[in-house]
């Protein structure tokens, strides 16, 4: 339990501020004083390395490479994988790329060799900073997603943040900052360090243009840098704001930035921020003071040759390709294993195979004796299928016959709709034909007088115009509806056309409810439409849809009449068609009703052919199973039911949204 403790304790110091720094190295000191040499003590002894890491490189340094003596002594695995990767950590800060892949690569051989149960994120994300620092980002890139491959661990945070970083780099600028807004979150619930990602934020703002809030996240980085006196980062911080000086043209105070950033850098020893901030400083004395100019350069050069020089690219270039090697080899191996496991599994394959064909031989000998009774059973087998086939050819036969009833039935309904809706603008063409040859005598009795009132003659000629534009108006309408609805009641082509959903499940709704009017004159329903407005057209066969809405709309007007029926106090039937575009780029249609509802065994066989809810000759059971295959094979869509008894039902069809 006490080590358990202790490995959690030292996960976690990185998060704390500086006002407890001290505390917690004293703490850890007091630990080391009163500890034997066992792997507590490693532990102890890695987290001093890990704590002084940004504040006294020297010192993280002796720390860490006596965690590392006494881990090999104990022969505590885990214990020297973690101090190597603290090791690769410091040696990167310090600028020496080549030795920090070496101790990063060491720790994953031993976890590959001894530990293979072992989580290797850290190696993977460590692997992935090295790629990042020598500009590799597809690499880069590679190795911090798959170091996310585990999920969610100890270094979440910091994963996320170097990929936001990659992309920053990259400039994949919405990448970077998506990134940016899920580590900030973390760091949020978890308490962690906001300086690195303030700092990265302001990077990223200022690329955006926007200088403002870009100086704002920088000044909070720089804040929480110095709460915990964290020199790398402070000498990132300033170096940063002073690159965004020079650019906005604000010399002096860039000159100012970049000492603070070089005297932060000097002080861990840290290459990069040493480099960036030296060449920031000689750059801006070279039209002021050569010499402090050459002074800035001289000391930018060997930070460039720490970082970069011939022998640091051969190292670096040495080890990864002794771990390419290292990889083929394993790889070599593995393909040798998989090979002679396959010899294996071919010589045991050729023994069953010999054992079989053994007792095939035997068995055959069986199956000739059972030949003769296997063949009084084939013949009446073939007599029995040719009855099946009988059967079934008159099965078809009626199944198509009830098919076109069906479709006739739904021709009947649109037609009743249609007489209905045409009704309208054929009387107001007979009203105003009446009115506007009332209005003709009386202006023929005008014209005969011998006085002829001109206001009067005018009033009535104007009220002709605009009957006579009435009467255009209404025939038009008429004829519009003629032609909408005998386009949608023809025998389908089965082509696709750009249709407005909204449009066509209007009309269809009118239909049905004018059509059950017709029929029965007591029927009486409250229906609403709730589209959405901005539902692009899609590609359908609009008649065949057509015969869908209509379909389900009957069935929802005929439930909510039936619940109506029986008198309940209160109850208002109702049925509402929606539309909406989900998420997923999908058109969806709801008809839903509040009649009696359907109950779980009956939603399960509401599809099927011939089943039906309706009495005896109120249906065939086809349609809704005609509404299925017309969504699902012939538009690739979906159809699904929503029912609880006693409350009503609904129907969602989801359709792909498919355009030209």
């Amino acid at each position: 339990m006490k080590k358990l403790t202790l490995t959690l304790f030292l996960t976690l110091i990185c998060g704390f501020s500086s006002a407890q720094n001290q505390q917690v190295i004293d703490s850890l000191k007091h630990q080391l004083a009163i500890s034997k040499p066992d792997t507590n003590q490693v532990n102890i002894l890695n987290g001093l390395g890990l704590w002084y890491r940004s504040i006294k490189p020297d010192s993280s340094l002796i720390f860490a490479e006596k965690a590392l003596d006494l881990a090999r002594k104990l022969n505590f695995i885990s214990g020297e994988v973690n101090v190597l990767i603290n090791l690769s950590g410091l040696f990167r800060i310090k600028g020496d790329i080549p030795k920090s892949l070496e101790f990063r690569l060491k720790a994953l051989k031993i976890i590959e060799e001894k530990l293979p149960q072992m989580d290797k994120h850290n190696i993977w994300n460590g692997i992935g900073l090295i790629y990042l620092d020598i500009n590799d980002y597809p690499k880069a890139l590679a190795y911090f997603r798959k170091a996310l491959e585990r999920g969610e661990n100890n270094n979440y945070s910091n994963i996320l943040l170097n990929i936001e970083r990659t992309f920053a780099r990259s400039n994949q600028l919405d990448s970077a900052w998506y990134y940016a807004q899920k580590v900030y979150a973390r760091l949020n619930k978890y308490r962690g360090n906001y300086a690195p990602l303030l700092m990265d934020m302001g990077i990223i703002q200022f690329q955006l243009g926007k200088q403002n809030l870009a100086f704002d996240y920088l000044h909070k980085s720089i804040l929480e840098g110095l709460k915990g006196e964290d020199h790398r980062v402070l000498s990132d911080a300033y170096g940063t704001i002073s690159g965004f000086l020079k650019e906005t043209n604000q010399l002096d105070s860039c000159i100012i930035y970049a000492k603070k950033g070089l005297f932060e850098a000097q002080a861990i020893g840290y290459q990069q921020g040493i480099l960036v901030n030296a060449n920031l400083l000689a750059e801006q004395y070279e039209s002021k003071d050569i010499k402090q100019a050459l002074y800035y350069h001289k000391i930018a050069k060997a930070a460039n040759d720490e970082l970069y020089g011939v022998k640091r690219i051969q190292a670096l270039q040495k080890n990864i390709a002794d771990e390419q090697e290292r990889q083929r080899e394993i790889e070599a191996a593995r393909i040798a294993m998989e090979n002679q496991l396959r010899q294996y599994a071919l010589l045991a394959g050729l023994g069953v195979f010999l054992l079989i064909a053994f007792l095939l031989y035997l068995n055959n000998r069986q199956k000739q004796k059972a030949n003769a009774v296997l063949q009084a059973q084939k013949d009446e087998i073939n007599e029995k299928s040719q009855q099946l086939e009988n059967s079934l050819e008159t099965l078809k036969s009626t199944q198509a016959q009830l098919i076109q009833k069906e479709k006739l039935a739904s021709l009947g309904e649109l037609t009743a709709g249609i007489a209905h809706e045409i009704q309208n603008p054929l009387n107001f063409v007979n009203n105003f034909s009446e009115m506007s040859v009332e209005l003709a005598k009386e202006l023929d009795e005008e014209i005969d007088k011998e006085v002829m009132n001109k206001d009067l003659v005018k009033d009535l000629v104007s009220d002709l115009s605009q009957n006579q534009a009435k009467i255009n108006h209404h025939g038009k309408r008429a004829s519009s509806i003629v032609s909408g609805m005998l386009e949608h009641s023809k025998a389908s082509t089965g082509e696709r056309a750009l249709t407005d959903i909204n449009k066509l499940a209007d009309e269809y709704l009118r239909l049905a409810y004018h059509g059950i009017r017709a029929k029965d004159n007591a029927f009486n329903s409250d229906y609403q439409t709730d589209f959405d407005e901005t539902l692009p057209k899609i590609e359908v066969i609009p008649q065949d849809l057509g015969r869908v809405f209509l379909n389900l709309i009957n069935n929802a007007f005929w439930a909510v009449n039936e619940r109506s029926k029986k008198g309940e106090g209160g109850y208002e039937p109702k049925v509402t068609v929606s539309t909406r575009l989900n998420a997923n780029s999908q058109v969806l249609i709801a008809i839903k009703d509040n009649g009696s509802g359907m109950s779980e065994e009956i939603k399960t066989k509401i599809f099927q052919p011939f089943f039906t809810t309706k009495p005896t000759g109120q249906g065939t059971g086809l349609g809704l199973s005609l509404a299925y295959d017309i969504v699902i094979k012939g538009h690739g869509g979906t159809i699904e039911v929503r029912s609880n008894e006693g409350v009503g039902s609904e129907f969602i069809i989801s359709l792909p949204f498919k355009t030209n």
